[in-house]
């Protein structure tokens, strides 16, 4: 059945033929809202993204995928044998089965992907030898997206710099020739790595948060401070790159890295579904600008288990018996130290005898610390090397010393390898603000901010319920009363809060840049999974409707946390004993029961939560949006906009709000339609009703392409559109929306009553 429906030139009144939600081949637009297809051209102009109408667009989508961390040949019981011979081909899914995907994401309107590739699944055989199987395949899946309206951008994922020191992303090789072992038991018992998580462990308690405390560990740690700064820190460290030609350990590391990078660049750049690209997942600076060998920053280095100091690491890699301290969980501080214990009793060494240090501490080697035979200990000799130049002695900055230099070269790399169009998405170290020093010369052409945030306090004690702690700003100075909410209505306001907060302070130091929210997520098995038992998810609804409304008030898109195939209840997302993907293919249809459009439910089989995940939202605005706000009990939501001024600037000092963005120098609008997605399934083919609009405006909801569209009558700049969109058929509520008064008004209200009676019974005992 064909349907017609406005396409993104509605000024000139022309149409779009749809054959069951699907665009019929041909020069035609764009034919739904969250169709972010190449033929959209979405480019950036100040802090948005804009499609070639003009039009302000707004991403939403999600990591693929988690499982990408992992090879697809992975062996828990084998690691870390034959890490030459994996394979990531199949990652996240099969070429067979992406249409299924795909066609599910573009029915939940996740349509802007951030597509997650690993160094080890492009180089794991060796340095310079690239798997070819697996970047055809990249080509082969990422060819297929605009064919679903999806665009991507690819990013290199990693976490603890190694699935080989505890996290994803760099190749064995990248350890090996830094000098360490890749030796299980030497690198637990000496505390350089925790293992176990990648091993298929990290579900139960006592193991659960332990994977991000192998940044400050010593295999993570040495391995980062050799890549940014090993010119630096460590210049004795030569080796024999894949030409046999001896360089610093810096060169090695970062030639190979930007010579991996400009393969995949050229496999994949070329591709029209690619937007841009993402040079490294969640940066770390290692050792650089560490301020004592004998202590890390509690402020910003999780506590947990066993954690040594940069001394004690030292000390316990190069085959010393040391005493560690062990961190437990606490309140109101998240962690605190309630014992220690001699580790490394059996003298394991994680350094190679016939590696670059011949088996000796790589920071030994450096006169950072020494053995004192006599006191049979270890002792710092240069306390000040990783926070001041060791040669000249100036002060050391990890961003402007070694982050940006490296990320410009990096950007001028891929855009000379696929094209100088290319969108750059840059991070900043995790739970950081972006940083005041990252000014204009240090910025990469056509930026694009892509910080993370997750709810720290759910995150690390997998579990949420009516009390929230804002910890982003508690660790920033923060009146502790002032950061603890209760309540949903607590919940969507602290989340807010931390969200505005990471997003406006990327535009007070980049500029008016876009800004999108790499990750956020919520962990599926918090509450010690109960819900895999019940079957009744509301906590997560509430924790994930609290988070997509403080990113939607924030008026920022976001690639969701995640989207993967292979979670299942029982080892979820199969890596450190996380659990964020709100789908399950175990729980899902076979695609042969299926119908692949936009409309058909049963797409939606093997998901979970999805009221709270899958929500109304402006997808393309004609005007520059200034306030949204969504009721996941309702389906009701609020929109306002405003028509912007296209040349000309604007005057006076302005405010670096989410709210109040700039209305002036906006490029030219050719299109008065705005396309808002509303999902079919909150409309099960009711009707959706539009109030606010004036006299010459014009709305159709089409449920087949699940789109609100929007024709303003009156584009007068500076003009503000404000409409309250609900449904004739009245949802089920999820959950409560509770705050203080509504769980405690009562006896609030009895005790102020009690003390109001004792105050009115003292006084007259006073008075008569």
């Amino acid at each position: 059945m064909a349907l017609r429906i406005p396409s993104s030139t509605d000024l000139d009144g022309s149409f779009v033929v749809v054959d069951n939600g699907m665009p019929i081949q041909g020069n035609h637009d764009i034919s739904y809202a969250h169709d972010w297809s190449p033929s959209n051209k979405l480019s950036s102009s100040g802090r948005h993204f804009v499609d070639k109408q003009g039009r302000v667009c707004l991403l939403r989508g999600v990591n693929l995928s988690g499982n990408c961390k992992s090879p697809a040949n992975d062996d828990h019981d084998a690691f870390p044998a034959n890490h030459q011979s994996v394979t990531f081909v199949g990652r996240p899914f099969s070429l067979e089965d992406a249409p299924m995907h795909l066609a599910r994401l573009r029915r939940w309107g996740l349509t802007f992907v951030r597509f997650l590739v690993t160094w080890e699944a492009v180089e794991h055989e060796g340095p310079g030898l690239y798997d070819q199987a697996y970047l055809d395949y990249l080509r082969a899946i990422i060819s297929m997206l605009p064919a679903y309206g999806i665009s991507a951008f690819v990013a290199l994922h990693q976490d603890v710099w190694s699935r080989y020191s505890g996290g994803s992303g760099a190749p064995a090789w990248t350890l090996e020739a830094v000098g360490f072992k890749l030796d299980v038991v030497a690198m637990e018992e000496t505390q350089a790595a925790w293992l176990k998580g990648v091993k298929g462990g990290g579900h139960v308690p006592e193991e659960r948060g332990l994977w991000p405390c192998g940044y400050q560990k010593l295999a993570a740690a040495t391995m980062a401070t050799c890549f940014w700064a090993g010119d630096t820190f460590a210049p004795k460290l030569k080796v024999k790159n894949q030409h046999g030609v001896e360089v610093s350990i810096q060169t090695f590391l970062q030639t190979a890295f930007l010579d991996m990078w400009t393969a995949l660049a050229k496999h994949v750049g070329h591709l029209p579904a690619v937007l841009g690209f993402e040079m490294m997942n969640e940066p770390h600076r290692g050792y650089i600008d560490l301020q004592s060998l004998h202590r890390f920053d509690y402020n910003t280095d999780l506590h947990l288990g066993f954690i040594p100091t940069a001394l004690q690491s030292f000390m316990l890699g190069a085959g010393h018996p040391t005493v560690v301290g062990h961190w437990t969980r606490s309140f109101p501080l998240p962690t605190r130290l309630t014992s220690s214990k001699l580790l490394n009793a059996d003298k394991h060494k994680v350094w190679r005898d016939d590696g670059p240090t011949e088996g000796q501490c790589l920071w030994e080697m450096h006169g950072v610390w020494g053995w004192d035979l006599r006191k049979e200990e270890g002792v710092v000799l240069r306390e000040n090397y990783f926070k001041k130049h060791p040669m000249s002695g100036k002060k050391i900055d990890w961003y402007t010393d070694f982050y940006y230099p490296f990320l410009n070269q990096w950007a001028e790399r891929v855009r000379s390898s696929s094209s100088p169009e290319k969108m750059i998405f840059v991070e900043p170290i995790p739970n950081e603000f972006c940083p005041t020093s990252w000014t204009e010369e240090h910025q990469p052409v056509n930026l694009v901010y892509a910080p993370h945030w997750y709810d720290l306090k759910s995150l690390f004690e997998k579990a949420f319920g009516d009390f929230t702690v804002n910890v982003q700003g508690i660790s920033r100075g923060m009146f502790p009363l002032k950061a603890f909410y209760w309540g949903q209505k607590g919940a969507r306001e602290n989340f807010f809060l931390q969200i505005r907060s990471i997003v406006e302070a990327g535009y007070r130091s980049l500029g008016e840049k876009p800004v999108i929210i790499g990750e956020a997520g919520i962990p599926m098995d918090m509450n010690n999974g109960q819900a895999f038992e019940t079957d009744r998810w509301t906590y997560q609804s509430r924790m994930m409707d609290a988070m997509i409304t403080g990113l939607e008030q924030s008026l920022v898109g976001f690639t969701l946390w995640n989207y993967n195939p292979d979670n299942d209840d029982k080892a979820g997302d199969d890596w450190n004993g996380e659990n964020f993907s709100w789908f399950s293919n175990r729980r899902a249809l076979p695609a042969s029961l299926l119908d692949f459009h936009q409309a058909a439910p049963g797409l939606d089989s093997g998901a979970r939560i999805l009221r709270s995940v899958v929500r109304p939202y402006p997808a393309k605005t004609a005007g520059i949006p200034v306030k949204f706000s969504y009721e996941v009990n309702t389906g009701e939501f609020t929109y306002a906009w405003v028509v912007p001024h296209s040349g000309g600037i604007q005057g006076g000092q302005m405010e670096i709000s989410v709210n109040s963005p700039p209305e002036f120098g906006h490029p030219p609008l050719r299109s008065s339609t705005t396309e808002i997605f509303v999902p079919s399934f909150i409309v099960a083919g009711g009707k959706v009703i539009v109030r606010g609009l004036g006299p010459s405006d014009k709305h159709r909801y089409d449920e087949s392409v699940q789109t609100l569209f929007i024709v303003s009558g009156d584009q007068t700049p500076g003009r503000r559109i404000e409409i309250t969109v609900s449904l004739s058929s009245a949802l089920k509520p999820v959950f409560e929306v509770n705050d203080v008064w509504s769980d405690w008004g009562g006896h609030i209200l009895a005790s102020g009553a009690v003390v109001f009676s004792i105050l009115v019974y003292l006084l007259t005992r006073i008075l008569f």
